[in-house]
Formats: structure tokens, C-alpha cells, sequence
């Protein structure tokens, strides 16, 4: 090995191409004589079926000895070089994905909105929520006193120095619904790569959402985040990193987790994440976590522990002063006689508990208590043309609650009014087509109500936050019988066509009878294995070659090397077979022609998958979009690469075989017609059915019969990325989630089914 790149596949596939040569020779000799196999010209029909038949266990020796060389690779201990670019790969990945998410938020538009945190004071929670003040904060631990700590939003970098003189580097950000807690945790997440090159050594904070953790499944933290990782930033998984890696990164402390949302866990969970949480963290583990208050004190109290050394951070609400001088910042300098009496009546507004009954700034100065509220006013009012004087009419709006639900029913056509569609990509706020309010309420409304009612993902109660399109083919159920069948029917109808072109060159008889059989074949294989689609995890794909070129030649030699090694063998067996009845020297070289070239074919189609499989490095990190379009390239590319080789494989051999026993003239044309109608539909079957990742194919099973229900669009995933673009949904990692939780709630509540 040289510069971390092996050199047996290059000799490999040296050895590999000279056995073809000679073998071809052998192989081909026969065909001069006089003699032949006229007694096996009965075999040529059968050349497809036995190509599938020994393509099966090629392809799974393939598969076999791909998995044990990546095995091996797992199990060298990775190098602190090794770490170290993985963490300013991982730094900046993380950095450019919430940059871009904190822009689709307007977080800093015009100024993050000052919201004040603090501390909980002595005594103000029964029991307890924090931890001793020496096990945060030596300085307040040695001079005996409790820990107070006071921040705003206005000022992360406070925060982040404060946050950095704790002893572990552990918090908990409380609130209640809309308190601002999630941009909060991704303010500090930014502030912190920002100033990460003066602080090199810290570790690289990673945002995920706590609710997909299944504890069952991974009872450590550090094995959690490894799997999410990986499948949400495809590039550490790309030559140099890989698996070993990232555990060593989440294992050795070189992650900070911010776990977003425990109270979006199930009750039951609460607890037992408390505990996970506890025993997984060591000495220097750091953390920020978030949650609701009233959830986390409850998970606190029950777990009868709290989370071991970290500070906690609760807001206080927005008085009216602070939330009108943030309205004006958003409105134009002279905003106009209605804004400047509704902005003077909230700042004239009492203190809560003090207003009396109709007080034209109740509802208003109610609502903008908290970020949401601030978000929903100035995302609906702060419009050219809207009227804000129904805002201090207490007969328009008597509560908050009426306030607030107007504002969240106003919200889509607030949003699609003042954000036209362009396709310039430097315009990432706007959509990428026109929609309809109406059908777009309807379309949220059902997603809200289905993510609320369906099993959770951790497997613990019902419902989640968390969208994951490759989740909806299990939530609704969608590849049912009936589904299977005409999976297996299109199938055959394909079949058919394929057999059909091949006639044209060998006779319409021989091509629609190798087409059906093939197609009827695939057909079963594909509806037998269509029930475990939904339970497939999104897969990648990445096409492109440029500054890729070594490493596809280098999964090439690799593949064709295994490829021919097994050929060979699948050859001399069939060869052996053969010679029974034709001759040993006839029947081994028909048998070794057939495995070489079919090796040849299959090593070929699985090279290509290999490399593609096989993330570049620089590549960006997972979005919602980004996931579906990866795993759809994945399963095209693999059932057209996997049909081109078993087409090319089959034709060839059974040119071969064809040639052998009717002659050159007649059998060459009826085996490759034979074969390639076998080959192209088994080989395309073969793509979908085999591999790990066949989300896509259950997602379109999903989202076609939900569009005809009526309950979302057929183009599903451009519809959400609109969404997106619009500010109704975020996005984290690859999953989706409606913009605010109280959104989401409202849509699930007016939700009524189509019809």
C-alpha cells in the first residue's frame, strides 16, 4: 500500500484480463471445427434462466466481498491527523447547512429578537431542575454561593464566554411553547463555529433532533449520533473517514451534541432518556439541550435525577415596550399613522395582571410575549396594505388566543402573497412555483394531522414532529396486496415491450416469449420483496466524475477482479455439468465462456454501483431534497446500471451458448436476443429488488395513492421544499418539521378529511 491505496486490484484485474484472453481462445475454438454441440441446441432456450439463476449468487459474492473489505478497513484505529480533518470537514459542513437554515428563518432579520434569559432561582422549581452550583461553575462552588446567570438573545457572544467558563459545558434551554428555545440553540450552534478557529480544540457542535432517538436501538448517545451523522452528512462516510471515524469522534468527545426538542419525545420516554442521556456522557462530554419546561420538570421529578453538571436557561416574556421597539425596527422608518397608534397603544399597555377588562392591548401585548407571537404578527401584518387596527380592537380579537389563532390562519396566504416564485437560485426565500392557499392549507392540514396520529419512531406512543418522507410509505400503509399485484403486472407489461424490441432482430416468436418469461419472473421477484421497501432507509448516490476519476477506476479493477474470480468458478462448474454430456473440453470451455463473460458483466455493473455509492468529499450536507433526490438517483442509476450489465452479460453468454449449438449464423442471434430480453428485465428487477435502500420506489407507492385520495400532491417533495422556501416548514437535516409546534398543532386541529 501506497498512499493509503491498496495495488491488488490494479494486478488483480491485469491477471483477470489476461485469463479472459486465453480462456476466449479456448473458448472460441471449438466453433472452427466440424463438430459441435447440435445435440444442445435445446439448451439455448434455457440460457436466460440459467444466467439469472447463477447471476444470484455472483451478485451476492459481490455484495459478500465488498462488506468484508469495508469490514477491514473499519478496524484500523483512525490517526489524530485523521480526526482532526474530519472535524474542519464536519465544522464546516454543519456551518454552511444552519447558515443557509438561519437565513430560510430570518433569524437575523433585522436583529434576532432580544429575548432574556435566566436562571431559575433558589427554590423556584419543586424539585429542582438543576444541578449542585460546584458541579457547573467552580467559581460559584469555592466561594460557597448559588449560580446566577443572566443573557439575551441580543447578545450570543455573552452567552458563548459564559457558556465556556462552566466546568463541562452542559445546558438546558426551557420555555414554554414559542419561547424561541430551538433558535436559541442554533444561534449558540453558529457563535460557536464562528469563533472556532481561535478555540480549534473544542469540539464540533452537531444539532439532531432528540426525538428520533431510540434508546432501544442505540442505548449510548455516542452511537446515536454516529448513525444520524452519517446518513445526514454522506461526505464522512467518503474515502479516509467512514464509520470507525465518526464513533471515534462521538466516543473520544470531539462532538458537541445539541439535542433539540425532549418534550417532542413521548411521555414515557422522557425518563428513560434522562438516564441515557446521564450514563453516556463522561468527564468531558459537552451538551445543550432543549425542551419545554413543564415536560422536562416532569421528566426530572420522575427520573429523580436531573442532567448532571448543566446550567439551565428559562425566558422571561417580552414586555410590550421591548416587543414594539422590535416591531418598529421591522416596519419602514415612518410606518404610517395606523402603526404608529397601534405601537403606541402596546407600549402604553400594563403589565400582565394589571390590565383591565377590554384594554385594546391585551390580546396584542399577550401575543407578543414570546418570538412566535412576534414572528406571526409581523409575517401577516407587516405587509404593504394590511390594516393593523383590528389588532387593539378588543371586539375583533378579545383574547390572545382568538389573536393568535386569526394570525396562524392568515399565515399561508400571508406568505404566498408577499413571496412571488422565481427560479434564481439567489433568491432562496421564494418558491419555485405558484400555489394555491387553499390547496396548501389542505395539504398541511393533513401532514399535521397524520405526523399526529401516526406510531412514533422510536417505537413508544403515537405521534412525532419529525416529517421523513421515506417514513410515509409505513405510516400510511401503502404497499398493500393489492399494490404488490400490480407491481408484478407492470412489471410482466415491461417485460413484454423489451421482448417485443428484441424481436425485431431475432423474430417476434423468440422475443416476446423470452420477454414474457423474463418480465413475469421480475415481476414475481419484485412484489415478493415490494413489502420490505418501507421499512428501507434513504440511500445515496453521487454521478459525478469530475476529481473522481482514481477512485472509479479503482472500484472498477476491484469489481472486475471479484467479478472474473467468481465467474470463473460459476464456470467451471456449469462446465462440468455440461461436459457429462457433450465432452469435457466442449462443455468446460461453453461453461467458462458463460462465467467469465457473465463476471465480467456483473463485476462491471457492480464497479459502477460502488463508486457511485461512495460520497465526495466537500459534499454538503444533507437537506430534505438533497436525501430524496440522492436515494432517487441511487435507485435508477442502480436498476439501469444492474439491467445494462445483466443485459450485456446474458446477451453475450447467450450468443455464446447459442453459437455452440445451432451454429454461428442462426444460435448467435437467437442466445443474445434470448439472453438480453432475460438479462435487461431481470437485471433492471434485480436493481430494485437487491440493496439496502428502496425508499424511493415506496415513496412513490405512497404519495401516488395519497394523491388520489386527495390528500397531498403527487409531487410531494417539491411541494414541501416550497413549503420550506416559504418559512412554513424547516428544515433539520433531512427531516422536515412545521415552522413552530403550535403551527403544527393548529394545522392537525382544523384538519378535516377530503370529500
Amino acid at each position: 500500500m501506497r498512499n493509503g491505496r491498496a495495488w491488488w486490484p490494479w494486478v488483480t484485474v491485469l491477471v483477470a484480463v489476461a485469463v479472459v484472453l486465453v480462456l476466449g481462445v479456448v473458448t472460441f475454438a471449438p466453433l472452427t471445427g466440424e463438430g459441435g454441440l447440435q445435440s444442445a441446441a435445446n439448451r439455448a432456450q434455457l440460457t436466460g434462466g440459467f444466467l439469472l439463476a447463477a447471476a444470484v449468487p455472483l451478485i451476492l459474492a459481490l455484495r459478500w466481498a465488498r462488506h468484508h473489505s469495508r469490514e477491514l478497513a473499519t478496524q484500523t484505529v483512525p490517526s489524530p491527523e485523521t480526526l482532526s480533518r474530519a472535524k474542519d470537514m464536519l465544522a464546516e459542513l454543519v456551518a454552511e447547512q444552519w447558515k443557509d437554515e438561519a437565513r430560510l428563518r430570518s433569524l437575523d432579520d433585522p436583529d434576532p429578537i432580544p429575548v432574556r434569559w435566566r436562571t431559575p432561582a433558589p427554590g423556584e422549581h419543586t424539585p429542582a431542575i438543576m444541578d449542585h452550583p460546584g458541579l457547573i461553575d467552580p467559581v460559584a462552588g469555592a466561594i460557597g454561593r448559588g449560580l446566577w446567570w443572566t443573557a439575551s438573545s441580543a447578545d450570543i457572544a455573552a452567552i458563548i464566554t459564559r457558556f465556556r467558563r462552566t466546568r463541562r459545558r452542559r445546558l438546558v434551554i426551557l420555555g414554554g411553547p414559542g419561547a424561541g428555545k430551538t433558535t436559541l440553540a442554533l444561534q449558540l450552534l453558529l457563535h460557536l463555529l464562528a469563533t472556532r478557529p481561535q478555540h480549534h480544540d473544542e469540539p464540533v457542535p452537531v444539532l439532531l433532533p432528540i426525538a428520533g432517538w431510540d434508546t432501544e436501538r442505540f442505548p449510548r448517545l455516542h452511537d446515536w449520533m454516529t448513525d444520524q451523522l452519517l446518513g445526514g452528512y454522506p461526505a464522512l462516510r467518503g474515502a479516509g473517514f467512514g464509520e470507525q471515524v465518526i464513533r471515534a469522534l462521538a466516543a473520544r468527545g470531539h462532538l458537541l451534541p445539541v439535542l433539540d426538542g425532549l418534550d417532542e419525545l413521548p411521555v414515557s420516554a422522557h425518563t428513560v432518556v434522562i438516564g441515557a442521556l446521564n450514563r453516556s456522557l463522561g468527564g468531558a462530554d459537552q451538551l445543550i439541550l432543549t425542551s419545554r419546561t413543564a415536560e422536562f420538570t416532569d421528566a426530572v421529578t420522575r427520573a429523580g435525577d436531573v442532567i448532571t453538571s448543566a446550567a439551565v436557561l428559562e425566558p422571561r416574556p417580552l414586555d410590550a415596550g421591548t416587543a414594539a421597539d422590535y416591531l418598529a425596527t421591522c416596519l419602514p422608518p415612518e410606518p404610517g399613522p395606523h402603526w404608529q397608534h397601534a405601537l403606541a397603544t402596546l407600549r402604553c399597555s400594563p403589565p400582565p395582571g394589571q390590565r383591565p377588562p377590554g384594554h385594546p392591548a391585551t390580546a396584542l401585548a399577550d401575543v407578543t410575549a414570546t418570538p412566535l407571537g412576534l414572528w406571526l404578527l409581523r409575517t401577516v401584518y407587516l405587509t404593504p396594505g394590511a390594516d393593523p387596527g383590528p389588532l387593539t380592537d378588543p371586539a375583533c380579537f378579545p383574547t390572545a388566543a382568538d389573536l393568535q389563532a386569526h394570525l396562524f390562519d392568515q399565515l399561508v396566504p400571508a406568505l404566498i402573497a408577499t413571496r412571488p416564485p422565481s427560479s434564481n437560485p439567489a433568491e432562496p426565500f421564494r418558491p419555485r412555483r405558484r400555489r394555491d392557499p387553499v390547496k396548501v392549507r389542505q395539504w398541511l392540514e393533513y401532514l399535521a394531522h397524520h405526523l399526529t396520529h401516526q406510531p412514533a419512531p422510536t417505537g413508544a406512543g403515537t405521534g412525532t414532529r419529525d416529517l421523513a418522507w421515506w417514513r410515509l410509505a409505513v405510516t400510511t400503509q401503502a404497499v398493500t396486496p393489492a399494490t404488490r399485484l400490480a407491481i408484478a403486472l407492470l412489471t410482466t407489461a415491461f417485460g413484454l415491450t423489451a421482448g417485443l424490441a428484441v424481436g425485431l432482430a431475432v423474430g417476434p416468436a423468440v422475443g416476446l416469449g423470452a420477454g414474457f418469461a423474463g418480465g413475469l419472473g421480475a415481476g414475481l421477484l419484485l412484489s415478493s420483496v415490494a413489502g420490505s421497501w418501507a421499512q428501507d432507509r434513504p440511500g445515496y448516490a453521487d454521478l459525478r466524475v469530475r476529481q473522481r476519476a482514481t477512485e472509479l477506476l479503482r472500484e472498477l479493477a476491484a469489481a472486475l477482479g471479484i467479478g472474473l474470480g467468481i465467474g470463473l468458478g460459476i464456470g467451471l462448474g456449469a462446465g462440468l455439468a455440461l461436459g457429462v454430456e457433450v465432452g469435457l473440453g466442449t462443455g468446460l470451455a461453453g461453461g467458462l465462456g458463460v462465467g467469465l463473460t457473465s463476471g465480467l458483466a456483473f463485476g462491471l455493473g457492480a464497479g459502477l454501483t460502488w463508486w457511485a455509492e461512495t460520497p465526495a468529499h466537500g459534499r454538503r450536507a444533507q437537506t430534505p431534497m438533497g436525501n430524496w433526490r440522492a436515494d432517487r438517483t441511487l435507485n435508477l442509476f442502480r436498476a439501469i446500471n444492474n439491467g445494462l450489465a445483466a443485459g450485456l452479460g446474458a446477451g453475450l453468454a447467450g450468443g455464446l451458448l447459442g453459437g455452440l449449438a445451432e451454429g454461428p449464423r442462426f444460435g448467435l442471434a437467437f442466445g443474445a436476443g434470448a439472453g438480453l430480453a432475460f438479462g435487461i428485465a431481470g437485471g433492471i428487477a434485480g436493481g430494485f429488488a437487491l440493496g439496502d435502500h428502496r425508499a424511493w420506489l415506496a415513496y412513490l407507492v405512497a404519495t401516488r395513492r395519497l394523491a388520489l385520495s386527495r390528500c397531498l400532491p403527487y409531487r410531494l417533495m417539491p411541494f414541501l421544499d416550497d413549503c420550506h422556501r416559504l418559512g412554513l416548514l424547516r428544515a433539520v437535516g433531512p427531516i422536515y418539521q412545521f415552522r413552530h409546534a403550535e403551527l403544527h398543532d393548529h394545522l392537525a386541529a382544523t384538519y378535516r378529511p377530503p370529500g
